[in-house]
């Protein structure tokens, strides 16, 4: 009985300084990640690299980092490393079905940084969400709407949708759309219209700005104005363009479409 408790004692004694020193390598080590994380993200490659770039590669870096951790803890445990590759390898299909979005999100972040569809800082609309992109980390890719809300969408997604951007180009248009009647002159009309547009500071003159007729609604026609800008100005000249056309028009006196008219039969 005595060498039953001397057996125990000498078991306990050995799993719990495992156990004490397996804690103290945890503590230490994320102690060492976090201090590892604030010199890389100091570090001049990371600074000269762009901000999706460097953002992606410190996550993946910690990722890591982690993983190195974790692997040394096991060991500490006194768990062999073949038995842990061995229940890994025979449990590897169950994972990779449970696992199969993240993956597929990964595979879309790695992807995403590659081919470079947006950058952090561009306005892109894809997979149903539309904003200024904040973040793109391994799995995740974080929107920023233009009222203040986030949006976070999958990269998986993100890989298989369409994605416009915005702010890819250095240039863009701004269309606007204006209904008048049919029986204001045309040439007039486009006459006001240019000279608002030309009037704006911030409103490209190449390519140049362009106004006329569209097509025909009921009771006038229907303008199109199209002006370039930078693509920084693009909301900019779209308010004031709006604001100040419809002003022009409304001082130069131009008709307005004619009202419908309704015609009751009587028997």
């Amino acid at each position: 009985m005595e060498n039953f408790l001397d057996k125990l004692l000498e078991i306990l004694t050995n799993a719990g300084g495992r156990i004490v020193l397996a804690i103290i390598v945890f503590i230490v080590g994320k102690f060492v990640i976090n201090k590892l994380m604030k010199a890389f993200n100091k570090a001049k490659f990371v600074a000269n690299m762009d901000a999706t770039a460097s953002k992606f590669i410190l996550s993946a870096i910690k990722v890591v980092l982690y993983v190195v951790l974790i692997v040394s803890i096991i060991g500490i445990l006194g768990v062999p490393m073949a038995s842990v590759v061995a229940v890994i390898a025979s449990c590897g299909l169950a994972v990779g079905m449970a696992l199969q979005g993240a993956l597929g999100n990964l595979a879309g972040g790695i992807m995403l940084l590659i081919f470079r569809p947006f950058n952090v800082g561009d306005y892109v609309s894809a997979a149903g969400g539309e904003g200024t992109v904040q973040e793109i980390s391994m799995f995740y890719t974080v929107l920023l709407t233009v009222d203040n809300k986030k949006i976070t969408i999958p990269n998986g997604s993100l890989m298989n949708a369409n994605v416009e951007n915005f702010s890819s180009e250095d240039n863009r248009r701004v269309d606007l759309t204006f209904n008048l009647g049919g029986g204001n002159d045309i040439s007039k009309v486009q006459e006001v219209m240019l000279g608002v547009m030309n009037a704006n500071d911030k409103v490209l003159q190449e390519p140049a700005p362009f106004a006329a007729p569209l097509s025909g609604i009921p009771g006038g026609l229907q303008y199109t104005v199209r002006a370039w800008c930078k693509s920084a100005d693009y909301w900019d000249v779209y308010f004031a363009l709006q604001k100040d056309i419809a002003t022009a028009i409304g001082e130069a006196g131009f008709a307005g479409p004619a009202p419908a008219t309704t015609v009751v039969m009587n028997k």
